[in-house]
Formats: structure tokens, sequence, C-alpha cells
């Protein structure tokens, strides 16, 4: 074989075009991988739309599940045809203050997989060998997808909301389906919160063991003492902040949000807080992969043939998925 096929995105707001390019080598420390499956992410819209702005063209997808197809020099400790996951982070500099204190996600010179560098949409592509990770056997492919950016921001907004015993989380798609299984499964209690009218998606919750599901505007049963937001709309800050107790947490888990609107500093008194959550770090990855391989997490997904990524996109724009698609070379 010596071309790749791939879901390329020319111009923001553009449809993919399906291409075939010359199959790439890797180079120092890189690792070509054959992809067996790649996730299709909320981040991915981000880029998509135009919301994130980086290098064009550029090929989508960093939930990337495949087989080591060439290595390149330098690479260690992997081998022919062993399986990887391709994150999103998916190259930090090593020497910047933020590297050098552990703190690779906030990197001053990172590479990003489907946003800064190719992804996942695609039959190949090119890693980092030093930022791929193991994957739990007990996942197959297309379930283990899922894991590498909302299973894996998922827990790093999960640590960022501290010890909650009641935990909210808005915006039930792909990362909040994974997120509260775990929870759940740690003893918490979860509320689900969902678009207005989406009875399908509260149902959903409720049958992976949220103790309560409503609508985004609703008041839960109780005050938490955090709040998760999944969902990119500003507006749903406020609302978080009046629901969560003295000393609660609100924390924004995407790359993308619409504008915060103004609220009473009476909200934000007593001492709750506002935070974001950026990228992942690879300890990130390998606490929570060895997590997902000793607990019950399921992912709940949809698997599509790559030529249909705009559908798949399309209908992750409406909100139309249970849990995650994933899109199959």
């Amino acid at each position: 074989m010596t071309t790749m096929r791939a879901m390329q995105l020319d111009a923001p707001g553009a449809p993919l075009r399906w291409v075939e390019r010359p199959l790439p080598e890797p180079g120092e420390n890189q690792l070509r991988v054959a992809i067996a499956a790649c996730g299709v992410c909320r981040t991915d819209l981000h880029v998509v739309d135009g919301d994130i702005r980086g290098p064009l063209p550029i090929v989508p997808g960093h939930e990337i599940v495949g087989r080591v197809d060439a290595l390149g020099p330098g690479v260690q400790g992997l081998a022919i045809g062993q399986r990887v996951g391709v994150p999103w982070l998916g190259h930090s500099c090593g020497v910047c203050p933020y590297c050098a204190s552990g703190r690779e996600n906030l990197c001053d010179a990172p590479g990003f997989t489907g946003f800064t560098r190719d992804g996942g949409f695609a039959s190949h592509c090119i890693a980092d060998s030093r930022f791929c990770f193991a994957l739990p056997d007990r996942f197959d492919d297309i379930h283990a997808a899922p894991l590498l950016c909302a299973g894996l921001i998922g827990y790093r907004a999960y640590r960022l909301a501290g010890e909650a015993p009641v935990l909210g989380l808005y915006g039930f798609g792909a990362a909040a389906h994974i997120l509260a299984q775990l929870a759940v499964g740690q003893g918490r209690t979860v509320f689900a919160f969902t678009r207005e009218g989406d009875r399908a998606g509260q149902a959903f919750a409720r049958r992976l063991g949220c103790a309560w599901a409503g609508a985004s505007t609703e008041a839960p049963p109780e005050r938490m003492d955090a709040t998760i937001l999944f969902a990119p709309v500003g507006a749903l800050v406020p609302l978080a902040l009046k629901a969560v107790k003295k000393g609660g947490r609100v924390v924004c888990a995407g790359i993308h949000m619409s504008d915060i609107p103004s609220f009473p500093y009476a909200d934000l008194w007593e001492e709750r807080s506002i935070l974001s959550v950026a990228n992942l770090t690879r300890r990130d990855g390998t606490e929570f992969l060895a997590l997902a391989g000793q607990t019950a997490i399921r992912t709940q997904v949809t698997a599509m043939p790559l030529a249909l990524a705009n559908e798949a996109l399309a209908r992750l724009r409406l909100g139309a998925v249970e849990g995650a698609i994933v899109l199959v070379p």
C-alpha cells in the first residue's frame, strides 16, 4: 500500500472532503498507525465550524485506535502490530515551565491531534510514540475510541471537581455518559442536565445510574457540591453557580464555550469557584485508562463508515447521538 484515505477540512465551515494521499513516513520518535476506529468529538465540531482556528487543510479526529504500522527512529517500547490509542495532546515541548512542572497540558508549544497535526478521520496517521497509550483489553477498538477524549478530558474535569459527593453533569453526551458511570461506581450521587425536552437523553442518564435527570434550566433535587459543564453554552455557568453549595465548584470542560453572561457577585460569593479544563496530561491518560480497565464502565457507540464523517458531525451538532459516534475506515 502506497496511499492512504482521509476526510480533509479545507476551510472553516466547509464539508470534509474525501482525499487520497501518499502514505506518510514516521520521523524521529514517531510511529505510523493503521487506524481501526476514531471517535467523533465535540472538539471536532469546533475545528470544522471554525470556533477554534488552526492550520488548514487538516484531517480532524483525536480519539484514535489502531495498530502500529511503521516505526520511526528512536521509538522505544512499541512494536509493529501493537494496539495503541492516540489522544488530543499529540506533543509537548518538554522544556517550558509548564512541562517542567508536570503541567504539559498547558505547554507553550504543544501539538494537537486533528487540529495542528493530521488526525484520525483517515485510514492512517502519524503520531508521537511518547504520547500514545496502551488500551484496556476489555474494550474492542470501536468501544475504546471514546475513552481517548470523552473519557480522558472527562476524567481530568472529574479530578478538578474535587471530592464532590453530589455531582452535576451539564450536557449528557459522550463524555458525561462515561463519567457518570465512573462517579456512580465510586459512590457519588450524579444529577444529569440535558437540553430542554430531551426525554431520551434523560432516560439514558437514569439507565446509567444517575439519581435525577432533567433540563438544564431545572433545579435539581438538592444543591450540588460540584458541576461539570460539557455543553459549550456560557449561559449555563450562572445556572450552575446557583445550583452548587457554598464552596462548590463549576468546572467548564470544553475547549470552546459561548460567552458567559454577567451575573450577580452574590452567586459566586461564599467561596464558590469557576475553573476551566485545558487538554490533558499523560498522567491523566494512564490513570483513567487503568480505571476504565478495572471498572464496569461501558461506552455506548454508534459506528459509521469514514466516508459518512460529515453526516456524523451533523448528527452530533443536532445532539442526535446517544453516547458517541465512532468512524471506521
